[in-house]
């Protein structure tokens, strides 16, 4: 059975949850700490842990740190973020971090043993209002798509090309005779800034130009 650690600095919640994850006998031992110090302390002489929960604001090192201060050491432990706060900067840094998770306090109990389960399973169980603010936050820092300007047909002769279809076919496929095909094509190379189709086939998957 699974080792885990929770670190939390509130004497209640820790023990609260302590007791409830015990009580479910699906864990081996579950080992409370109120600062990250103590629980880095004793990891070369004490059993590791599967699974670590561990609060954002702590005494001492923050939960934050504590997180990259843990995967160096335990690398294939799952760390899950159990706190009150649910602002983007502490949730992208905990992520960024190494978090496999983060959920709130709010939470019931049964449903953070549920989140260790995932978290062993592989799964990187979130709060939903959590995992909708990070999908937000990474759709932000998305690229924006480049415009090369492509007009409907260019951009139809061009997906055309990396279908893999030759000039007969693209000018079969969309009714338009050949001349007319080279000259759509010689318009996409100005565009696109290549100078053969391989190259513009590349770039159109690359940037997703299509999509």
């Amino acid at each position: 059975m699974p080792n885990i650690w929770l670190i939390e600095d509130n004497p209640a919640f820790r023990r609260a949850a302590t007791r409830a994850l015990q009580a479910g006998g699906k864990f081996c031992e579950v080992r409370a700490f109120e600062r990250c110090e103590d629980a880095l302390a004793v990891i070369t002489t004490s059993p590791r842990p599967d699974v670590i929960l561990l609060d954002v604001g702590l005494p001492g090192m923050d939960g934050i740190q504590g997180i990259g201060e843990f995967k160096a050491v335990l690398p294939d432990a799952a760390i899950l973020v159990l706190t009150v706060f649910e602002d983007d900067d502490k949730i992208f840094r905990a992520v960024c971090s190494g978090a496999s998770g983060y959920l709130l306090k709010s939470e019931p109990l049964a449903r953070v043993a549920e989140a260790i389960d995932q978290a062993l399973a592989g799964g990187s169980p979130m709060n939903p209002r959590v995992a909708r603010r990070v999908l937000d936050m990474f759709s932000r820092l998305a690229p924006a798509k480049k415009d090369y300007g492509l007009n409907a047909r260019e951009e139809s002769v061009l997906q055309q090309m990396v279908d893999g279809q030759a000039k007969k076919q693209i000018a079969d496929a969309l009714a338009l005779n050949q001349h007319t095909v080279d000259y759509v094509i010689r318009c996409l190379y100005r565009k696109l800034h290549v100078n053969c189709a391989t190259a513009a086939v590349s770039l159109a998957l690359k940037e997703r130009l299509l999509e």
